[in-house]
């Protein structure tokens, strides 16, 4: 059986916590860390093979520090290089530093080879999604933000505590932007087979759309405030979207991806329900939208799009 490897690009809080969810779910079997602050990386590869005692198995974990042409032959690539202090208010803020980011590393791991799946989870993130596609003329279905995987589950947590349902029961969606422009599919939100009216009924709880949108867009900086980090809930999504690739799972979960004739809209990344599996995007997904829905697809592409235009340099 093939080994399965995965790189890590950026390894402070977010990478170093995708590292460890990889090795404690073992679901790896090379990891390969890179970072340009390159004490850290060697910090971070040492930590982890310190702990390989009290992992389900032994893997190896390999220190690359910034020499990315070393990861041409995983399986994902994670890109989690980010400055998440710059992102204090709105994570439009790291626009220019993590696009920067990625121009130091995606044309050289391309060039050298690989062919895996890119998983890139740093922020904002559909126009560095965008980038790292645009920069390397990369197959468009292996190129993956995280996109509103985390916000989704954001929204889950906000109506879990209102309804006291469990958030595995629910299925919530946001779309669009990885940002204050996403909105939720208020029209396919479902708890079991239950239709959200059904709830309210049942219940006696009015779920206000915007109060739990808001909760699902901004959740992040309740707990930025408090630690000015998230590292826990963005690690264990996007361990899931490399889990659908590395097990070819097919799951399906939203997630930014190349928007080609969606309703009208082109040429951008944004937030889709997609199909992932060993291919990356096997099969793009559109819900059938309300007019309101559309409407509100429409404003969250056009900022996508402003910000891409901001950087575009391919």
């Amino acid at each position: 059986m093939a080994l399965k490897r995965v790189g890590i690009i950026g390894v402070n809080h977010v990478g170093a916590h995708v590292a460890n969810a990889l090795l404690y779910q073992s679901l790896v079997d090379e990891l390969y860390l890179c970072d340009t602050n390159t004490t850290l990386c060697t910090a971070q590869v040492n930590d982890l093979v310190d702990a390989m005692s009290f992992y389900p198995r032994s893997a190896k974990v390999v220190d690359c520090a910034d020499r990315y042409e070393e990861l041409a032959g995983c399986d994902v690539i994670v890109n989690a290089a980010g400055h998440v202090a710059a992102a204090a208010g709105n994570r439009d803020g790291e626009l220019r530093v993590t696009t920067d980011e990625a121009k130091k590393f995606a044309k050289r791991i391309v060039a050298a080879g690989f062919a895996g799946v890119f998983v890139s989870i740093s922020n904002p993130n559909d126009v560095v999604t965008a980038e790292i596609q645009g920069l390397t003329g990369y197959d468009h279905a292996k190129v993956i933000g995280s996109g509103t995987t985390l916000d989704s589950a954001r929204l889950r947590h906000a109506l879990a505590s209102a309804t006291g349902f469990d958030q595995r029961s629910i299925n919530a969606w946001m779309l669009g932007e990885h940002g204050f422009s996403e909105f939720a599919c208020w029209s396919h939100i479902t708890f079991g087979i239950l239709t959200l009216p059904e709830v309210e009924k049942l219940t006696g709880v009015t779920l206000d759309r915007g109060t739990f949108e808001e909760a699902a867009a901004k959740g992040g900086f309740v707990t930025y405030r408090g630690k000015q980090c998230t590292e826990y809930s963005i690690a264990n999504s996007a361990t899931e979207i490399i889990m659908a690739v590395l097990c070819d799972a097919h799951i399906i979960t939203p997630v930014s991806t190349y928007i080609d004739g969606v309703y009208g809209e082109s040429g951008l990344y944004a937030s889709l329900p997609c199909e992932i599996g060993a291919n990356g995007i096997e099969k793009v997904l559109v819900p059938e939208l309300t007019d309101d829905e559309i409407e509100r697809w429409h404003a969250t592409c056009a900022h996508i799009s402003a910000n891409i235009a901001q950087i575009r340099c391919w």
